[in-house]
């Protein structure tokens, strides 16, 4: 029989997240459930203390990750994303559950890339085919768990890999609902407190198979990682292994395939390995041979097999495999939050950024109307010759010209005699007053839109309705603007009511006396400049000479100061609605409060730091310094003492051998 991995067949079991159907009953050995601080009753850990403070740090953290959004599309976000949903697997998947449970058996993932013969090789370290279709490849939906009968209830809940839905039974139909899955066989094969997962390739031409790969090995204590002679330089796997350098995972290596002769090939990938910081990693060689029943003959396994089951029978070094996994991915976490809260600070930089381009320009709008209705230049055209028809330019100019006391007495006949004329300035004052709101809003959507479009986060939130003013805008600045004209009526009849000489003018000339004031805002805040008077042609002077007469100097002073002020705020709060097009869909994404965010971030990172540091010196204090190099010592050779990196050549002695060579440590749990 050829050397390859079988597909899986039909007749999938879903068992319940909380219990552990189909799984053996363990009997008086088998563990208590685990759950927050499920160690074994009556024994604390070394550092069990400082390992709950880390354990509420971490919590903390999770939460303030689970909260974190990335929203705004700033250069580098994608990874940002990216190592935000990592931070919270590792979390999720390993930090939180192995603090929570630090007796929970020892999990190994086996991982690595197509073709590779992984189920094959989990399969003959077994000495067994762990279903009845005799293999144990993991479909698309069901990566495969194998443990000791006696740890099911570690795994039968959602202790780790809590997204995953536990199946049992034989491998084949998906689960209910099409979902995802983690297969769990039992096999007293194993020893009690060690577990294999048999993932998915790592280079899977299914993106959800690779990224499935990846979360199963960023859960895992222990990688057995599987590559064969021929790709044993890819690139993908390459990646991954680099990432567990940097986190500092524990990984042991498996070159398949060797066809021989082909001794260096095991050579180059040990220099490879101590090329980037993998030379304490064990490297094991296993031959290209037939198959017997299904699996590897024994002597082409012996070495990994003898080693993983050393290493399940001593407790002491399955809890330095996990501490020091646990260390790097803690370390690694650390990183990745600082990195994360720098992301946020740059979202909430980028959506105050965005929030200025919009200030800046609604408020240059704002000036473009204040300037346009100061100047004089809105007296021109339709306003001036209305005006002037409303007041003459012969027998009222000349009074004007003989003195205030002329106007004065002149105000009640003259008004008496021009009611209908008055209304035709107020509309063209309106129309003209609109006309200059109006440009100004359109300027400054004009100017944001362009530059939120070049911004790359500012880009996807922009269409090309937000390039001009909003539909209703016209009818909204013409509201405001009628609205504006009462404002001032209501100024002149406020004013009136305080002079008694006045009464009988102000009430034949009340509109008449409004166009005027509203002419006197157009032409200055307070007082008229020579250029102010050559612009409006008189205009200006004749209405500023009426009020006066009317009111006095102070009082149209005040007047104007108040009618100003009551067309700012009529125009703000169009300009505003206006600018709220932007802001609003930068309130949506809630981008603003990622500064405080950051800092939360920020705070967090170091809490967990000082926790682990704390966790770590007091481990070290109980346990003692290990002896230097003991361990990598043991790591790099098998369970018999010989070098994994030479193929056992032993003959095959039968599927006994396997129970024996596991079942004989069995009492190191």
């Amino acid at each position: 029989m050829s050397r390859g991995d079988d597909g899986a067949v039909a007749g999938d079991d879903v068992a319940p997240a909380d219990s552990a159907a189909g799984v053996a009953d363990a009997g008086e050995d088998r563990p208590a459930a685990p759950g927050a601080g499920d160690d074994r009753p009556g024994v604390r850990s070394p550092g069990s203390l400082e390992s709950d403070d880390l354990l509420a740090a971490l919590e903390t953290l999770r939460g303030r990750l689970g909260a974190l959004r990335l929203p705004l599309e700033v250069p580098g976000v994608a990874a940002d994303r990216a190592d935000a949903a990592a931070a919270r697997d590792q979390l999720d998947d390993y930090l939180l559950p192995r603090l929570r449970s630090r007796a929970a058996p020892l999990l190994v993932v086996v991982g690595g890339s197509t073709g590779a013969g992984k189920s094959t090789l989990v399969n003959s370290l077994l000495g067994e085919h762990v279903s009845a279709g005799g293999v144990l490849r993991p479909t698309t939906r069901a990566p495969v768990l194998v443990h000791h009968p006696d740890d099911a209830v570690w795994f039968a809940g959602d202790r780790v890999l809590p997204h995953l839905p536990r199946v049992t039974g034989e491998p084949g139909a998906a689960p209910p609902g099409g979902s995802r899955s983690l297969r769990l066989v039992a096999s007293d094969a194993l020893p009690p407190g060690l577990a294999v997962v048999d993932a998915p390739d790592v280079d899977s031409v299914e993106t959800g198979n690779r990224e499935l790969a990846a979360q199963l090995l960023a859960a895992a204590d222990l990688w057995l990682f599987v590559t064969t002679a021929a790709r044993y330089a890819d690139a993908v796997p390459w990646d991954l292994l680099l990432r567990a350098v940097e986190r500092r995972a524990q990984v042991a290596l498996v070159v398949d395939r060797v066809d021989p002769g082909a001794e260096a090939v095991a050579a180059d990938l040990r220099r490879m390995m101590e090329t980037h910081g993998l030379g304490d990693a064990p490297l094991f060689v296993v031959p290209e041979v037939s198959l017997v029943e299904g699996l590897l003959p024994e002597d082409a396994v012996a070495p990994v097999a003898a080693w993983l089951s050393d290493l399940g029978s001593d407790q002491a070094e399955r809890d330095r495999v996990v501490e020091q996994t646990r260390d790097g991915v803690v370390d690694d976490l650390v990183r990745r939050t600082v990195g994360l809260a720098a992301a946020a600070a740059d979202q909430a930089e980028a959506d105050a950024r965005l929030r200025e381009v919009v200030r800046l320009a609604y408020a240059e709008a704002a000036r473009q109307v204040d300037a346009a209705t100061s100047d004089g230049v809105l007296l021109r055209g339709e306003v001036l010759a209305r005006w002037q028809d409303f007041v003459g330019t012969g027998e009222f100019f000349r009074g004007v010209e003989r003195g205030v006391g002329r106007v004065r007495d002149a105000v009640v006949g003259f008004f008496r005699g021009r009611p209908a004329q008055a209304p035709q300035v107020s509309s063209a004052i309106a129309h003209g007053l609109e006309a200059v709101v109006l440009d100004a809003s359109d300027g400054a959507a004009e100017r944001a839109f362009a530059t939120w479009r070049a911004d790359p986060a500012g880009a996807p939130l922009v269409d090309l309705d937000l390039g001009r003013s909003s539909p209703g805008a016209a009818d909204a600045v013409a509201e405001e603007i009628r609205a504006w004209q009462g404002d001032v009526l209501e100024l002149v009849r406020e004013q009136g009511a305080h002079k008694r000489g006045a009464a009988r003018a102000l009430s034949f000339g009340l509109n008449g006396l409004g166009v005027s004031l509203m002419v006197v805002v157009f032409a200055s805040t307070g007082g008229l400049t020579g250029a102010e008077i050559g612009i409006a042609g008189g205009t200006a002077v004749v209405a500023q000479k009426l009020l006066e007469a009317v009111f006095g100097d102070d009082a149209v002073r005040r007047l104007a100061r108040q009618a100003r002020e009551r067309l700012a705020e009529r125009v703000d709060r169009v300009l505003d609605a206006e600018r709220g097009r932007y802001t609003r869909a930068l309130d949506a994404l809630g981008a603003d409060r990622l500064g405080t965010d950051s800092r939360a971030l920020q705070a967090a990172a170091q809490d967990v730091e000082a926790a682990a540091r704390a966790e770590r010196a007091a481990r070290s204090a109980a346990r003692g310094a290990a002896a230097p190099g003991r361990h990598a010592a043991r790591r790099l050779r098998g369970a018999d003492g010989a070098d994994p990196e030479r193929a056992a050549t032993e003959p095959h002695r039968g599927p006994g051998f396997w129970r024996r060579l596991f079942g004989g440590r069995r009492t190191g749990a």
